[in-house]
């Protein structure tokens, strides 16, 4: 019996322990809340988008005429015409590109095509024995293939931009002659990301398109009022600037 007692006793006492250390203090905090990261924005990746701005043209053109009949008393004469004028309007179309951004860096391509209201006045003009009528011409196009080189502060992107340009700008040569030709393009803009797939942007170029040099024959009148025939050359050059505004859509 005396050792029913001993066991009992024990028994209590360990329960009796147990019962106390569970109401002692602890020194485990609260579970902590899970930490939350904001993603790193990155300008890596594909975009589209749309611009629209103004633009304004320098065009120039140059034109001679020089008698290739051996017969008149003119000839192997020359006369030769520079003008052109300039003209200004809207600008607008799209872009797409993609960019790579390495460290604070950001290179990219990208190629846009535009509309451009640039029509380029000729100047009327009139040679000796043959008078010919410019025109004006409006509704033309132009587009670019561009690299991109910038630096990127957080959301915000200061780049410098250059490569191809070609279209059509700035009106008929003498000859009516209206078609696309090549040149380049320079220029740079601040883009600005205000959310993690959607950027505006502003955005300066300088564009030349050197429409080349074409001859020709036409018939007119001499210094002494006879037929002849003469070679006319005619070249023609533009030059414009655009400034527009943006937005972009990054995947």
């Amino acid at each position: 019996m005396i050792r029913n007692f001993l066991l009992a006793a024990t028994a209590l006492t360990v329960m009796t322990g147990a019962a106390a250390a569970a109401d002692l203090p602890t020194s485990k905090g609260a579970p902590m809340a899970p930490v939350v990261y904001a993603p790193v924005f990155t300008w890596t990746g594909f975009y589209v988008g749309l611009n629209a701005g103004y633009g304004w043209n320098n065009g120039n053109r140059d034109l001679t005429f020089t008698n290739v009949t051996p017969a008149s008393v003119d000839y192997g004469a020359t006369y030769g015409f520079n003008g052109g004028g300039s003209d200004g309007g809207f600008v607008g179309g799209g872009q797409i590109g993609y960019n790579w951004q390495f460290g604070a860096f950001v290179a990219g391509v990208e190629a846009d095509l535009q509309y451009a209201d640039l029509g380029n006045s000729n100047h009327n003009g009139y040679f000796p024995y043959y008078a010919y009528y410019g025109n004006n011409n409006n509704g033309n196009y132009f587009g670019t293939v561009r690299a991109r080189l910038g630096y990127a502060i957080d959301r915000a992107l200061i780049y410098v931009t250059g490569g191809l340009a070609y279209g059509d700008v700035g009106g008929h040569d003498f000859w009516g002659n209206s078609s696309t030709k090549a040149g380049w393009t320079i220029g740079g803009g601040l883009e600005y990301a205000f959310t993690p797939n959607w950027t505006a942007k502003i955005e300066g170029l300088y564009v030349n398109i050197d429409r080349g040099n074409r001859s020709g024959y036409v018939t007119g009148v001499d210094s002494a009022g006879l037929a002849a025939d003469y070679v006319v050359s005619s070249g023609k050059n533009n030059d414009f600037g655009v400034v527009r505004v943006g937005v972009n859509y990054k995947f």
